[in-house]
């Protein structure tokens, strides 16, 4: 069996308390059919205080009251995995307790640290939550699977595949040292029907507990694609607890489009610009390694709804223009231009960010300066020395938003840039920047963000796309 299908299941697709885990076991024994399966599971979601919520979350709050002196506590913990250990059968339950009770303690053990030191970062804050979390998930879900008869194994974090870089709380895949720590997982893939494995974590070549941003579970199953396509036919599905459409279903009631396939360019660029299809940084990490493989997102609740993302797309029928998104806190950086080409080599080399579009340049008082709209304002807010200290004409301005029309082929549309500017000028919104270019696949509206402004923007420009022809 040459075939490797690479199965992501996310907090939402895992359900609360594990409520949709039947719908993984069933997904998974349909995958194993014809292929080796590697399984990539997120922190599972629980319901606390009648709010539904990521155990990330619950840790995170735990860290928090850890360095301001309370004593943190992982009872919200403890009760989800025995909720979802009813799911192991009875010879396989000690074993699977041992499990929770064994991470659940080095994920204790890092909150003391944090109560202690006073602070809950780096690696500490990546112990809490690895333990607590990704792997710990890795292991229950190993022993709920063998419970249903499937062969299957997880792997130890002691033999981790994933070697990342020293950027502990925001960390960097460096293939070559993974690549020298796959044996281990490959002997599990050869020896069985499916392993599991923990998303967002990973480790540096020191051992160190890393952990990717929010989202690098994604990052993860891109990570291991890359690591195994050159052994087996490899292909990653990412499995969701919804379809992908046009726009964000929370937003947007009437007139929603399935989206059947979509090229890795646009994927990405739904991702960056706030539609949570998959992170945009996966699909980076494969474009840069040189690998081509197929990627699905598939609706775990009716898997025969399935998005298809290629290099290169085979023939396009439907909408030119995919997706309608936005994007909420960024923040327009300017920069004087003779200075931008020294802060784009520093936020490559040295901060490793690349969430940012360039803008169009303006002059003011005969200097050309160029404008950066950066898609997470808090970002820029917690870096701000270091962004003002390329240039003392620098400025920055925080509350933006932007709305984003996506297609490869939006040359299809007529009008395309004039009927949506109307529209959000109709729904009382005032344009402050607008971008479209037809090689960047994209429109973006920049307006302030305030109140509803961009959840009404994408309900206005989404209907009005339906009404526009094209080519």
């Amino acid at each position: 069996m040459n075939n490797l299908i690479i199965a992501k299941f996310g907090g939402s697709a895992i359900g609360s308390d594990g409520e949709s885990i039947p719908q993984i076991i069933e997904r998974i024994n349909d995958l194993k059919t014809d292929s080796k399966v590697i399984t990539v599971f997120s922190a599972p979601l629980t319901i606390h205080d009648g709010k539904r919520r990521s155990l990330t979350d619950v840790i995170l709050e735990q860290g928090k009251n850890a360095e301001n002196g309370i004593k943190p506590s992982l009872e919200i913990v403890k009760t989800c995995y025995q909720k979802i250990i009813q799911l192991v059968n009875e010879e396989n339950k000690e074993n699977c307790q041992n499990a929770i009770d064994k991470h659940l303690e080095k994920s204790q053990k890092a909150l003391e640290d944090a109560l202690q030191n006073k602070e809950f970062a780096d690696e500490i804050r990546s112990r809490a939550l690895a333990f607590s979390g990704e792997i710990l998930m890795s292991h229950v879900m190993n022993h709920i699977l063998r419970s249903n008869n499937i062969k299957t194994d997880a792997v130890e974090f002691d033999d981790w595949p994933i070697i990342t870089d020293n950027n502990i709380e925001s960390t960097n895949f460096l293939k070559s040292e993974s690549n020298e720590k796959i044996e281990k997982i490959e002997k599990l893939v050869e020896s069985n029907q499916v392993v599991t494995i923990g998303g967002f974590i990973g480790k540096t070549v020191d051992n160190v507990t890393t952990t990717y941003e929010r989202g690098g579970s994604d990052r993860t199953a891109a990570d291991l694609g890359i690591l195994f396509h050159k052994k087996y036919e490899t292909s990653i599905d990412f499995e969701k607890d919804s379809s992908v459409v046009s726009a964000d279903p929370k937003i947007v009631n009437d007139g929603l489009r399935e989206v059947f396939q979509l090229s890795y360019n646009e994927a990405r660029l739904a991702g960056m610009f706030g539609m949570k299809i998959l992170d945009p940084i996966a699909i980076k990490e494969i474009v840069e390694h040189g690998v081509d493989m197929p990627i699905k997102i598939t609706n775990i609740k009716n898997p025969e709804k399935i998005t298809i993302i290629k290099r290169q797309l085979d023939e396009q029928k439907g909408h030119p223009i995919k997706i309608v998104t936005g994007k909420e806190n960024c923040a327009i950086f300017r920069i004087e231009t003779n200075s931008i080409q020294k802060l784009l080599t520093s936020l490559d080399k040295d901060k490793r960010y690349s969430e940012f579009i360039i803008l169009s340049p303006f002059t003011k008082d005969g200097v050309e300066l160029s404008r950066i709209l950066f898609l997470d304002g808090d970002y820029v807010k917690r870096n701000e020395k270091y962004f003002l200290g390329f240039d003392s004409l620098a400025t920055i301005t925080y509350n933006r938003g932007v709305i984003t029309l996506i297609g490869d082929e939006m040359w299809r549309v007529q009008q395309v840039a004039s009927r949506t500017s109307a529209k959000i000028g109709e729904s009382g919104l005032n344009i402050l920047n607008m971008d479209a270019q037809e090689e960047t696949s994209r429109i973006l509206i920049v307006v302030e963000d305030a109140e509803e402004n961009i959840r009404k923007a994408i309900v206005a420009v989404h209907e009005e796309i339906s009404k526009i022809n094209f080519i």
